[in-house]
């Protein structure tokens, strides 16, 4: 009897220590398990710094893109998580704003908000203030209040919901880079850049451009090409592609990607970008050539025509299909859609932006005169205006036809050898063209 109670006495304390051992264990795995190695919290409290929370939500939407881990091709940096190039007044120094007496007397000093803010800024600019340093930094740019707007723009109620934002998103410029290609125009300095618009679904007709025009190469006398294709990230009703792009973009070396929203709106925001990273990675190119990713380009017609030049006509360089004497389009239904409250007058003479050819040595005082301008929801109306601002003219090219070419040529492949540029081509269409008109067997 006294056996058999010692015996489970023994057994019970057993059991007790068993019990008691394995609870230390476990809040010793569970410590160790809960607490982050001291790199690991460094890594954290740096993303955490990062990551930038927009004001509004609704501005978040069409201007914000989070959440992505960004590549720099062809060099990691690691611990990085954001690609920002110099801020603009880094980026220009000693800058210089001359703005044309022609172009402040052909924007109206009128009710208009736009024109308002405007004729505000170059008296700014007129005391001697830098525009390069006038708007907020990128995180905090976003703090153009609901109220603010309201209050200078009566009927903005009755605005598109796009043109809502983009008041909204005004003062947003300069944003980081996602993914950036530092090494682009390292070395001898690229003849010609070809600077493409695209947005991530457009995979295929990068490829197509590729294969075809924007084939980096060097031609013949030495002239070298080199393309970047600039995109944001895809808006919160698209797929999220960013593992593609990243995949593209080191692959390829030369997509670019900065942290806004694809959107119509933010298309004068992608121009001003890919200036600024044009100034900052290629800033001894002689030759940019800014489009669309679904032109179809005659490199070679291009190139000669950019080598028959004069020093003095290269060098004030801004040329394509002329628009000159367009105003703003007052349809509530065109996507072009311009309230009269917003801005008022005609539009200075501008190059339509399929495709537009501008001289490297352009680059610094255009982005200089940019900083003054506000900017306005039609990209090609403000490059115009910049340019304007500056005192260059655009000079019309015949070979331009940002508005296609007689239909009845649209499948006459001679028609393509005398041009430079046709608009709207589909990646086949593209490939097809290209195949024909260099042809051995062409005769035109």
């Amino acid at each position: 009897m006294r056996l058999t109670q010692r015996f489970r006495a023994l057994l019970i304390l057993s059991t007790l220590l068993l019990v008691f051992l394995y609870s230390n264990l476990r809040k010793e795995v569970v410590s160790r398990a809960g607490k982050p190695p001291k790199h690991a919290v460094a890594r954290q409290a740096e993303v955490l710094t990062q990551v930038h929370t927009p004001v509004r939500a609704q501005v978040q939407t069409m201007v914000w893109a989070k959440g992505q881990t960004p590549v720099r091709a062809q060099v990691q940096t690691p611990g990085q998580t954001q690609f920002q190039t110099p801020v603009r007044n880094q980026v220009l120094s000693q800058p210089s704003v001359n703005i044309s007496s022609a172009f402040r007397t052909s924007i109206p000093e009128n009710g208009a908000y736009w024109n308002r803010l405007l004729h505000s800024s170059l008296k700014r600019t007129d005391r001697g203030e830098d525009p390069l340093n006038r708007d907020p930094p990128w995180p905090h740019c976003q703090q153009t209040s609901q109220e603010l707007i309201e209050t200078n723009v009566h009927d903005v109620a009755s605005y598109p919901l796009l043109l809502q934002n983009f008041l909204l998103g005004m003062m947003c410029r300069s944003p980081p880079f996602l993914i950036d290609q530092p090494d682009k125009c390292r070395g001898n300095a690229p003849f010609l850049l070809f600077a493409i618009k695209s947005m991530p679904a457009h995979f295929e007709r990068r490829q197509a451009v590729r294969n075809t025009w924007g084939r980096e190469h060097l031609h013949d006398g030495g002239l070298r090409v080199r393309t970047a294709f600039l995109l944001g990230s895809a808006s919160l009703d698209d797929p999220d592609l960013s593992a593609l792009v990243r995949f593209e973009a080191e692959r390829y070396g030369d997509v670019l990607q900065a942290d806004f929203h694809e959107s119509l709106i933010n298309l004068t925001l992608k121009m001003d970008t890919f200036l600024r990273w044009t100034l900052e990675r290629c800033p001894r190119v002689s030759f940019i050539f800014y489009g669309d990713d679904d032109v179809m380009v005659n490199t070679q017609s291009l190139l000669s025509y950019l080598r028959s030049l004069n020093s003095s006509m290269a060098a004030r360089l801004y040329a394509g299909h002329v628009i000159k004497t367009a105003g703003p389009v007052r349809d509530p239904k065109s996507k072009y859609f311009i309230p009269m409250s917003f801005y008022e007058g005609l539009y200075p003479a501008y190059v339509g932006g399929g495709g537009v050819v501008i001289s490297g040595a352009l680059l610094r005082p255009v982005y200089s005169n940019c900083g003054a301008i506000p900017f306005f929801p039609i990209d090609d109306v403000y490059v115009g205006m910049c340019f304007s601002a500056l005192g260059v003219s655009p000079q019309a090219h015949a070979g331009f036809h940002t508005f296609d070419i007689r239909e009845r040529d649209r499948e006459n492949l001679c028609a393509y050898k005398k041009l430079i540029l046709v608009h709207r081509r589909s990646p086949q269409e593209l490939k097809r063209i290209w195949r024909g008109i260099h042809s051995p067997l062409l005769t035109c």
